[in-house]
């Protein structure tokens, strides 16, 4: 069999989605209701989602059958190649192998819409008319219009202001897609306005946004909300990627050292790694890492406590890795990465010592993205390109390692970060350490 392009069958797409929480080594910290601190309900969360999907976030099941419908959909992009990199390891000279699973081949350009699909599915089969959602840097909203496009959803999508601006044309392809789509904070929603008139040059962040959404479901009787990433069922659904993984590296028979993924709120990183798990408590040398931008440093730099999801304090108290949900990074050119806090589950792992982090600024990320792009043709999303970096340096240690990253994204949307970083203008940011700890302050008092 050919090692350097592995690919599946159609038959081959995962027919049952895995759920890791049937296989944490100590169970999740339960989710808490923002108003008594009590364990969350699943009658809590019905004002803003479909009953199946709140049945599949508080799941212990192994295994949750996927939906022939949502199986068949599947088929337009997946099963998704696993490539090994020759060229970038001959120029690297080293001996380890590497190699990426390649969810770039969605229509939407990245793995999101593995679960866009899904939550949309879901959605339309208990009667919901629109979807609410938030967005970085535009592939969790692009995904999501398409996802709606394809059940005849509306479709409203807040997107991070300075990625509103920075990424005009992730912003039309939800146009295409059908979307409505509105630069956060935006006039729309009590939080927006609130936000804007105590600072009306903010650059926004996935919490204002989120809060917006949250906002928009909750105060229309036809609408839900839905999230790309941090929720259990979100990193459940990605669990296609790993799975397919598992499978392609038994055919060619390799055993991973390494498995790396971004990290911002922990989609691409869970679903592509927690497959592995029964794996890596079985051998503790496995590696899981999960990489960041210094400019919010969840994992690496965060404090494991309960927070809020979104700024505004609309969404339920998760235990999580977090900056403080008053947390505003700089407009880096990551935008999905831009988030205050971290999945449960990811953050969980970590504190458990099963997973393990690593930070980089934004030009060394662009190194890691050129090189690969200059050897292996590819152009990675800027928040793919922080799984590239780290990727590069494992293969340096030349220890004759397998190992394999997810590369979530592309980057074609992404052209004038690269002309920043090749003209020099790219700057690094390392979040003060004093605007961490203010923020840090207002976390909630509980758990």
């Amino acid at each position: 069999m050919d090692k350097e392009r592995v690919n599946l069958p159609l038959n081959e797409i995962p027919a049952s989605w895995y759920n890791v929480l049937a296989d944490l080594p100590k169970p999740l910290p339960p989710p808490l209701h923002p108003g008594t601190g009590q364990p969350l309900t699943p009658g809590d969360l019905a004002p803003i989602f479909p009953m199946a999907l709140i049945e599949q976030e508080m799941s212990g099941e192994r295994w949750i059958p996927i939906p022939q419908e949502v199986r068949e959909l599947y088929k337009i992009w997946r099963p998704t190649p696993l490539v090994r990199a020759v060229r970038l390891e001959k120029a690297l000279k080293t001996s380890c192998r590497i190699y990426f699973k390649n969810e770039s081949v969605s229509p939407a350009g990245s793995h999101k819409l593995n679960t866009a699909l899904a939550q949309a599915y879901f959605n339309k089969k208990e009667g919901v008319r629109r979807l609410s959602t938030e967005t970085g840097a535009g592939q969790w909203g692009s995904a999501m219009a398409f996802a709606c496009q394809l059940f005849g959803l509306g479709c409203t999508i807040y997107m991070v202001k300075s990625s509103y601006h920075q990424k005009p044309y992730r912003r039309s392809l939800m146009h295409i897609w059908g979307a409505e789509v509105f630069a956060s904070p935006s006039e729309r929603t009590n939080a927006g306005r609130g936000i804007l008139a105590a600072d009306p040059d903010t650059p926004g962040s996935l919490g204002i946004a989120i809060s917006e959404a949250v906002e928009d479901a909750a105060t229309h009787g036809d609408t839900k909300y839905t999230l790309g990433s941090v929720l259990n069922h979100v990193l459940l659904h990605q669990s296609v990627i790993g799975l397919e993984t598992k499978r392609q590296l038994e055919m060619i028979g390799e055993t991973p050292d390494v498995l790396i993924g971004c990290v911002g709120g922990g989609s691409n990183f869970g679903g592509f790694s927690m497959p592995f798990l029964a794996e890596k408590l079985a051998n503790p040398k496995l590696r899981l890492v999960a990489v960041e931008p210094s400019a919010c440093p969840s994992l690496t730099k965060g404090l494991y406590a309960y927070d809020f999801g979104d700024t505004a304090k609309l969404t339920p108290l998760v235990k999580m890795y977090t900056l403080g949900h008053t947390f505003v990074p700089e407009g880096i050119h990551a935008g999905g990465l831009r988030y205050h806090g971290t999945a449960p589950i990811i953050a969980h792992l970590a504190k458990l010592g099963i997973i393990e982090a690593k930070a980089y600024t934004q030009n060394a990320v662009f190194e890691g993205a050129l090189q690969f792009a200059r050897t292996e043709g590819f152009i990675p999303a800027p928040e793919t390109a922080h799984a590239i970096r780290a990727a590069i340096d494992e293969a340096r240690k030349d220890d004759g390692k397998c190992i394999v990253f997810n590369y979530s994204g592309h980057g074609h949307f992404d052209m004038s970060a690269y002309d920043a970083h090749l003209a020099g203008d790219l700057e690094d940011y390392e979040h003060p350490e004093e605007k961490i700890a203010e923020a840090l302050q207002h976390l909630p008092k509980v758990g």
